[in-house]
């Protein structure tokens, strides 16, 4: 995507460069609400610009209903999903910055939020399961599934 103009775009640094500040004092100072009117904003800027983009949101994009639909009408939108387990392996490799991190619980809430939140993520406009891949094997499927709808623009470089 690259040789084509496109770029990765994270939507949460997006956030906290237009915000000036981490995530952590986001949430603590703005509160849930006010991070996803900040996410909104900026996903509303990134498609304004037109721009050939991979943009990289977090699963709980669609808490908002109104940031959801943009990026489902303005984008070809691919859910890579995960089990439970493979979230959390992930959430502890990244290291104490995520919230779930030191949580007993963890598991548990986690496999609630993702039950809850199936239906939405289902919307996509495809969907490619990592659970088990490797990093390599998942960017393998999920150019195989974009190819389609964007052409020989992907390619892994």
């Amino acid at each position: 995507m690259a040789r084509r103009g496109a770029v990765l775009i994270e939507l949460d640094r997006e956030v906290q460069r237009e915000a000036r500040m981490d995530l952590a004092d986001i949430f603590t100072l703005q509160g849930r609400e006010g991070y996803r009117r900040l996410e909104r904003a900026a996903l509303e800027r990134v498609v304004a610009k037109g721009r050939p983009a991979a943009i990289a949101a977090g699963g709980g994009v669609v808490a908002e209903s109104v940031t959801f639909t943009l990026l489902l009408d303005a984008c070809v939108t691919v859910w890579l999903r995960a089990s439970p387990e493979e979230h959390m392996r992930r959430v502890l490799e990244q290291g104490g910055t995520r919230p779930m991190r030191d949580n007993r619980r963890a598991t548990g809430e986690l496999r609630t939020i993702l039950a809850s939140r199936e239906p939405l993520h289902a919307r996509a406009d495809q969907v490619v399961d990592t659970s088990g891949r490797t990093p390599e094997q998942s960017l393998r499927d999920l150019l195989a599934v974009l190819r389609p709808a964007v052409g020989a623009a992907v390619s892994p470089r």
